[in-house]
């Protein structure tokens, strides 16, 4: 906070302040000189204690006045009439109010409750404790304690380092326990392991999301529950912008997170984001399973949640249920009324029939999982929207996943850092603290984060500061890193870290394929591994398969299918391994040498280029010529060729010649024409798509 922006917090002139820091040897001269914590908390008291009236009777506060209120830290107010007017506008007392500013000075709680049980008994033993360290934490001479280790044969002085076994030794002497302190990286805070003491646990909201094809319902679903018009605010019934908002029923607080699709809803677990509880799929019931509602059900599954499935439009004449629940059988999800173990419920969106049903249901299932958080820590959690307005900087919306984030705390969000300089709900209303599973709207930010980023809160405004700029960092040296990745050569090593399930995503060409090579996977076990078919399907690799595979960390596999370039660049970006076969047992050796530790990739295929046919000659000597357009890389006469049609393979062998412009030539680059013949193959189609590779060898 520079000194200008806290003047005119506080109400001062600039000068006033700037001679103030000069009294308590604060090291700012200029209005733009910028002040750190511990100093605005100097500053505050004198200026608290100095010349205001804190002094604010019985009633109330408008909720328009405290965010003001909290920047001054106290109040002035000589006009009793508007402060009348306050006081009968407000549903927060000033006692109430005056307990909430303490805690926000007193908010000292850490993070993470790693700490020993602070009973008299136990002693934390510290990295390179010392003697006196040690005398210290058992409140005696430490004289005595040299003594003890010279009886025992250890020559130590006051100052010098005690071992961890000696000191267990001598504290026992005490009838004390020693304990060794434990500590995490809060800077990467997205990997902290979070231990709560039973105690401080409360149950929590069940946060929601609700997935499904693009015109069965969702966002009309969601405005019936929240009863209010969203959607003829957006385009073509199209969701613009992510959103969280919170519903009370049945006296339950629920959270509802509005997202424009699957690909956000991954990406944001991609990006370590767990956010969801449940799952809501909605289908349309004059419409049935459609290629989005797929898609919905491997991403839910994939995320491990539980799932309802809301048949939607059921008053529509065409509705049909039934059909609906078969065809969701066939996809996994069997309904518990036909002996399955998911939720259907069946309701109309624009009528609201079934919704107080599908509510309960959702009631019932956060009752069942035991959804709990500790409010009595620092808040921690997700972006679930930023953008940039141009009247207040970054705003960002967050998803509180534990802890309580309060007015004025200092918070780092993803690589970014700030101070919460308000704090708003679902409803755009002023509050000064959000609990567990609150989704808020806060400002304060320095930079705009991303959708999916990790927060955490912190003591100082100095230490949120230090490690942004420490992440930062990291971030810049990650992305000048190849991305990590899950690749078949890493199996071996994943396994012997303690990985039991390697996920895949498998395409095929054809149904009967698809089955087969499904069925054959399912089929491995190595040591206890199995591997786990997050997604299966017939048809080409979809960017859509390559993003499911890194939310996932799995493997695609594709039998007898091509993905096309988009997809390999997708695939590179993301750094998904995308293992391509034309036989069964291939792919189930090689999987199985790669659990064991045993695959030898001694040779890989290395894609040249690809070239689309654009006409077609007949010739009765020389056969099928196809006129073709190189689209990317390089084709090479004599190179292994496959002919993919429509995203499946349909032949492989090799270019038997190419020709450009009645010449042989020996290869043609990207953007070029020329024609080109396959080897005992004339059945070509204009569009369709030749692709030049050629095997080499791997280099260990």
């Amino acid at each position: 906070m520079s000194v200008l922006d806290y003047a005119n917090d506080i109400g001062k002139d600039v000068s006033i302040v700037l001679n103030k820091c000069k009294e308590l040897n604060i090291p700012v001269t200029k209005e733009d000189d910028m002040l750190e914590e511990e100093h605005i908390i100097d500053l505050d008291n004198v200026f608290a204690n100095g010349n205001v009236e804190t002094e604010i009777e019985e009633d109330t506060i408008n909720d328009e006045e405290i965010e003001k209120i909290i920047s001054k830290v106290n109040i002035k107010v000589d006009d009793t009439i508007k402060m009348q007017k306050l006081k009968k506008k407000s549903d927060i007392t000033s006692e109430d109010f005056a307990n909430r500013k303490k805690q926000m000075y007193k908010h000292k709680e850490k993070l993470i409750s790693n700490k020993a049980d602070q009973d008299d008994k136990i002693i934390i033993y510290k990295e390179n404790m010392s003697v006196n360290d040690l005398a210290l934490a058992l409140s005696i001479n430490g004289v005595d304690l040299i003594k003890k280790l010279m009886a025992s044969g250890v020559m130590a002085g006051l100052n010098d380092p005690i071992s961890y076994d000696d000191a267990s030794i001598l504290v026992m002497d005490y009838d004390k326990e020693l304990k060794r302190e434990e500590t995490q990286d809060e800077i990467n805070f997205e990997n902290l392991e979070i231990v709560d003491d039973e105690s401080d646990l409360v149950v929590r909201p069940s946060v929601v999301t609700i997935m499904g094809h693009v015109d069965h319902g969702k966002t009309t679903l969601l405005d019936t529950i929240r009863k209010a018009d969203v959607v003829s605010g957006e385009a073509g019934g199209i969701t613009q912008h992510i959103g969280a908002y919170q519903v009370t029923y049945n006296d339950k607080k629920i959270t509802f997170i509005d997202t424009p699709g699957h690909a956000a809803f991954t990406e944001m677990r991609a990006r370590g984001a767990s956010i969801t509880d449940i799952v809501i799929i909605i289908v349309a019931a004059d419409d049935g399973v459609m290629p989005q509602t797929k898609e919905a059900i491997d991403h839910a599954k994939a995320a491990k949640v539980p799932i309802i499935v809301a048949i939607n439009k059921i008053d529509k004449p065409e509705a049909d249920p039934e059909k609906v629940m078969t065809e969701m059988v066939a996809n996994g999800l069997t309904p518990e009324e036909w002996g399955g173990d998911t939720l259907f419920v069946k309701v109309s969106a624009s009528t609201g029939e079934g919704i107080n049903d599908l509510l309960e249901n959702v009631l019932l299932i956060a009752e069942m999982e035991e959804l709990k958080a500790n409010p009595n820590r620092y808040a921690l959690g997700s972006v679930i929207e930023a953008r940039l307005d141009k009247s207040v900087g970054p705003t960002v919306t967050l998803l509180i996943q534990n802890g309580t984030l309060r007015l004025g705390d200092s918070v780092v969000v993803g690589t970014t850092y700030g101070k919460v300089r308000t704090l708003k709900n679902d409803k755009h209303q002023e509050i000064l603290e959000a609990l567990p599973s609150t989704p808020v709207s806060i400002t304060g930010i320095n930079e705009i984060p991303t959708a999916g980023d990790k927060f955490m809160a912190f003591e100082t405004e100095k230490e949120a500061r230090s490690i942004a700029e420490t992440r930062k960092q990291s971030a810049k040296d990650k992305a000048n890193k190849p991305a990590e990745a899950l690749t078949l050569e890493d199996l071996f090593s994943k396994i012997q870290e303690g990985v039991k399930e390697i996920n895949i995503v498998l395409k095929a060409d054809v149904k009967g394929s698809e089955e087969a090579v499904r069925n054959a996977l399912e089929e491995v076990e190595v040591e206890g591994v199995r591997l786990n078919i997050i997604r299966s399907g017939t048809g080409t690799i979809t960017e859509s398969d390559v993003i499911l595979a890194n939310a996932s960390k799995a493997i695609v596999i594709g039998f007898n299918v091509r993905p096309n370039h988009d997809t390999v660049e997708t695939a590179k970006e993301y750094a998904v391994d995308i293992r391509l076969y034309t036989i069964i047992y291939k792919v189930i050796e090689d999987l199985e040498a790669a659990m064991k530790g045993m695959l030898d990739p001694i040779y890989e295929e290395k894609v040249l280029g690809q070239a689309e046919i654009r006409k077609l000659f007949k010739f009765s000597k020389t056969g099928t010529i196809a006129g073709c357009y190189v689209t990317d890389g390089i084709i090479k006469n004599n190179a292994k060729a496959r002919i993919i049609r429509e995203g499946i393979v349909i032949y492989e062998g090799s270019i038997s010649s190419i020709q450009r412009e009645k010449n042989s030539v020996k290869e043609v680059k990207s953007g070029y024409e020329c024609g080109l013949t396959i080897e005992n193959y004339n059945d070509l189609k204009e569009q369709d798509v030749i692709e030049a590779y050629e095997i080499v060898e791997v280099k260990k």
